[in-house]
């Protein structure tokens, strides 16, 4: 065991994050250039410290993951989502049940609560959305994003689901009650069940590729037939028909 494996092993034990799932290599780095700005230069004298220190070991958390989001990211993918995906799964199910896994500050979940209300007003939809960082999950129940953080959201979205507020917007009540944030872990926590739609977007391109394989079958297993996982624009699954899913279009995948 070199000193990396020991770290990860002793920072499971001891302030119970667990890395082993994550890519070394990107991991690895991140933690070194953590470490040398706050001039600690050992692994063992990094995680008595975060034991020590709940807002170093919260640094460190929020180093470790890259909370990028915005507001319809990757466009063109949502157009195809709401022509092609939506309409197949609104007959299927008009009240949809869906999952917005690592949802990070919450413009994924409250993207789809707008889509939602504007093409399947009348459905009793549901939005899971959640993410292992609680300070991110904090954000995202408040739902105010800057000026800047809106910017890919179109004028009438903006007028019709937003509030302006101080130097920025707040996502009105509305649109707030058909998402419940909840924490949870990817790599321990147990999936939901018989859901709809699965979108999962830029979350498990930081994992290897074991721990890839166990995530996409548990994905898979949580969709009912013929529902639909969304991955990100740098995730497609190659192995998709062995999985037992079929390519609906690029970054869908239909439980078969």
């Amino acid at each position: 065991m070199d000193n990396y494996e020991k770290f990860v092993f002793d920072l499971k034990q001891q302030v119970d994050v667990d890395l082993a799932g994550y890519k070394r290599p990107q991991m690895e780095r991140r933690i070194n250039s953590l470490m040398r700005s706050l001039n600690i230069t050992g692994y063992n004298e990094f995680i008595v410290a975060m034991r020590r220190d709940k807002g170093l070991l919260e640094k460190f958390l929020d180093h470790m993951t890259i909370n990028v989001s915005e507001f319809f990211r990757n466009s063109n993918q949502w157009l195809v989502f709401e022509k092609q995906i939506l309409p197949v799964l609104l007959a299927e199910n008009p009240n949809l049940k869906i999952w917005s896994a690592g949802c990070s500050t919450g413009e994924e979940p409250y993207t789809l609560a707008m889509i939602l209300s504007e093409k399947a007003p009348r459905g009793a939809h549901s939005i899971i959305a959640t993410d292992f960082d609680d300070r991110v999950l904090s954000k995202a129940r408040e739902g105010f994003y800057k000026t800047k953080g809106v910017a890919g959201v179109s004028e009438y979205y903006l007028n019709k689901y937003f509030k302006p507020h101080e130097d920025g917007y707040k996502v009105k009540d509305e649109l707030k009650k058909m998402i419940t944030f909840k924490f949870h872990n990817l790599l321990r926590d147990r999936f939901p069940d018989g859901l709809d739609l699965i979108v999962c977007r830029n979350v498990v391109i930081y994992f290897t590729e074991e721990t890839k394989a166990v995530l996409y079958k548990k994905l898979f297993e949580s969709l009912r037939s013929n529902g639909v996982l969304f991955t990100g624009s740098t995730e497609q699954i190659i192995q998709s028909r062995e999985m037992g899913l079929e390519s609906m279009a690029i970054f869908f995948y239909r439980r078969k």
